[in-house]
């Protein structure tokens, strides 16, 4: 039976990664710590259930990662994606500390695979899951079992009362009850409100009801929104997300990475009105793939289609639905519901632009178009060998970059500019200290254990005074 009426050193609320992280590490700390996970059992874990990697820096190879990535060229990587829209000193620790997770993510129990190659181009950077994210989510789960820390299942925290920068409870619904949770440190590691369809209308009208959501339909912000309203410091941009391309036929909620589509930079892909509207190949796919989710949520009914043919279709990973074929470029219009003239000629313009090269699906090659109004930088291919294929594009919303500011302690930060007595975050709810827009592979992974660490150790020295 659960001790409400306890006083907990530390309350964690949220069931994912950043959440295990931080709740492990305040364990060995040696403190009495509570999850509260709104999910049942069956799909605890938040957005960490569909990961499947974490973006390490490593000074030599490894195990698991060859050669070496360097912290100037990690913040090079980031400083890209995000167009300059980043705390620098939280993302340098952040880089810095990436370089311990994977093995504080060992001791947990998780296993790594060995270095993937091919056209990810992750081999020297990201290190896999074995098992993905499920198999990750289980092992820390062991783990926090192990250490005796309880864990709530089904239980939705409504309200953490906040005064003068102090949590005193937290108020839950536990299988549809009401209770309340006690704690000397609260670690908010709940995540984003992807889910929360009226609220992300408040940003994107009725667009909002034609995007996919990847990960949990646990993550409506209640946690976020709560905080917020009492009176903690906000940080990031509520219309920014790391969305990517989604295949167009997935279910609307908790499809996961099965459901991404790959084969963007080895297409040409237009809108309903058969224009397209960005450069395909400006850049290896895990720095470039999370853009592609806004760029199709600003084109009408959010929608968008990956065209290519025979050459490209062993260049990226296989769909779980199969892409549309056809013999020719108006067949394929008609069946994904195009103009069949009006792609036949930006095929053919394409076609023309398109200069000699050598071609390499793994790096920046030297494929490219000239004279055309959009380029296409890299994996330029003339796009006539049939059959022809088709992919239908969605945007597919894995998390929201609007959150609470924390700092270099994963404190949480008051709007009075104050840090919080003992409330700490972690994970996708402060992500948008680092990420003000765009996304780097694995990065997400990487900030939720480096601040679920970080929070965890800083919560344990409340709890345990």
């Amino acid at each position: 039976m659960v001790e409400f009426t306890r006083l907990w050193d530390v309350l964690v609320v949220g069931g994912g990664n950043a959440a295990l992280s931080a709740a492990i590490t305040a364990a060995r700390a040696g403190a009495s710590v509570i999850v509260a996970e709104h999910a049942p059992k069956a799909m605890r874990g938040g957005n960490s259930r569909h990961t499947r990697n974490l973006r390490a820096l490593h000074p030599k190879p490894t195990d698991v990662l060859t050669e070496s990535y360097l912290e100037e060229e990690y913040w090079d990587d980031l400083l890209r994606v995000t167009g300059g829209r980043t705390d620098e000193a939280l993302a340098r620790m952040c880089i810095r500390a990436s370089e311990h997770a994977p093995g504080f993510l060992r001791d947990c129990g998780v296993v790594f695979q060995p270095s993937l190659s091919g056209t990810l181009s992750l081999s020297r950077t990201n290190a896999f899951f074995l098992g993905g994210g499920k198999a990750l989510v289980n092992a820390l789960y062991r783990t926090a079992e192990k250490l005796g820390i309880t864990i709530l299942y089904d239980t939705e925290v409504q309200h953490i009362a906040i005064e003068e920068g102090f949590a005193r409870e937290a108020i839950v619904s536990w299988r549809g009850f009401p209770q309340r949770i006690r704690a000397k440190a609260v670690i908010a590691s709940a995540g984003g409100f992807q889910a929360n369809r009226e609220w992300l209308r408040e940003y994107w009208g009725d667009a909002a009801d034609n995007f996919q959501i990847r990960g949990t339909p646990y993550a409506q912000g209640r946690v976020l929104r709560d905080m917020l309203a009492s009176g903690v410091q906000e940080v990031g941009d509520p219309t920014q997300f790391h969305a990517v391309a989604n295949d167009a036929r997935a279910p609307m909620a908790d499809g996961g990475l099965a459901m991404r589509l790959d084969c963007v930079p080895f297409s040409i892909v237009v809108n309903k009105d058969v224009e397209r509207f960005y450069d395909e190949g400006e850049d290896v796919w895990p720095k470039r793939y999370a853009i592609w989710g806004r760029l199709i949520a600003q084109q009408r009914d959010q929608r968008a289609f990956a065209i290519t043919d025979s050459q490209a279709l062993h260049n990226y990973l296989p769909s779980v639905f199969p892409p549309m074929k056809a013999d020719s470029i108006a067949q394929l219009a008609v069946m994904l519901d195009l103009d069949p003239a009006k792609l036949e000629r930006v095929v053919a313009e394409y076609n023309a632009a398109v200069q000699p090269g050598t071609f390499h699906g793994n790096k920046l090659d030297d494929c490219r178009t000239e004279g055309l109004a959009i380029p296409k930088s890299h994996w330029a291919r003339r796009i006539d060998t049939p059959p022809f294929y088709g992919h239908p594009l969605a945007p597919g919303i894995t998390f929201t970059f609007l959150g609470v500011k924390v700092n270099d302690r994963a404190r949480v930060m008051m709007a009075d500019g104050k840090p919080s007595g003992n409330i700490f975050a972690s994970g996708e709810i402060m992500a948008g200290n680092i990420l003000g827009q765009g996304y780097l592979a694995g990065f997400g992974m990487t900030i939720g254990t480096v601040f679920g660490r970080i929070a965890g150790e800083e919560a344990a020295k409340i709890g345990r005074n």
